[in-house]
């Protein structure tokens, strides 16, 4: 696969702490797209000293017409969607580049390092994603907190990993937590298919405890200092928000119930 048939595809809002790292990795793309939610920041002016850089701006409603209208906006036979705060190795680019794909791969999904300032841990949560893909049959649909692509025909894993390595504020990923929690409480309510992470987290009970357990335990982070507690303590923060708003929707409905006299 040539590197000219892939356009490389970010969102951003606030993303100076990040954009610049990530776009230094994608530098070998003709043209890179980023669509921005109207940054009130330094990540204009980040993406723009970036000469291959096609920066569009549109008012945010949802992640899903985010996605859906940056892929408009793209010319090229095959989308590498990013994340503002992902890393691209060089040898990621280059198993790009080996590809030759048959008629009917329309995808390749991949698995992710987490970093936490820069240090990799060794074991995440992050779930594998679709991020190379034939735009002509993907399209990106809600799915709880964040979107999921559609993609129609055969998808196939890549063997070399992305880093991911968010370096914004802490109290910006607390407000984002509290975003996700609310959305992630109406898909456990509404969704009737759901796969066992998210059975447990159902319960109300299991989720927050399991999850420091595995990562500490079930995951070796534990054996990665500092960093590994660092993402311990946020995937149970998390847990414990969508658990807290659950009960919270649960226990006002109750009270504001009609009660026999």
């Amino acid at each position: 696969m040539n590197v000219e048939e892939i356009t490389p595809l970010l969102l951003t809002y606030n993303e100076e702490a990040n954009i610049g790292r990530t776009l230094d990795r994608l530098t070998w793309a003709e043209r890179v797209v980023i669509v921005d939610s109207y940054s009130d920041d330094a990540t204009v002016e980040l993406a723009d000293s970036f000469n291959n850089v096609d920066l569009v701006q549109r008012e945010f409603d949802n992640h899903t017409s985010q996605w859906n209208y940056g892929l408009d906006q793209i010319e090229s036979d095959w989308v590498l969607s990013l994340d503002a705060d992902y890393q691209v190795p060089t040898a990621f680019v280059e198993e790009m580049t080996a590809l030759n794909p048959s008629s009917d791969v329309a995808g390749y999904r991949a698995t992710f390092t987490y970093c936490v300032f820069g240090s990799p841990i060794r074991a995440n949560l992050y779930p594998p994603r679709v991020v190379l893909f034939r735009k002509k049959v993907a399209r990106y649909v809600q799915d709880g907190h964040t979107q999921r692509l559609s993609v129609d025909g055969a998808v196939e894993a890549l063997d070399t990993e992305l880093k991911h390595d968010d370096r914004k504020p802490l109290d910006r990923w607390f407000d984002n937590q509290r975003q996700y929690a609310r959305l992630e409480a109406e898909k456990l309510r509404d969704s009737g298919d759901l796969d066992l992470p998210d059975r447990l987290r159902r319960t109300d009970v299991l989720g927050p405890l399991l999850v420091p357990l595995y990562c500490l335990f079930g995951q070796g982070l534990i054996l990665d200092g500092w960093p590994g507690w660092y993402y311990t303590l946020q995937r149970t923060y998390a847990e414990l928000l969508l658990t807290l708003t659950r009960l919270d929707t649960r226990l006002r409905d109750s009270a504001d119930a009609p009660r026999d006299e």
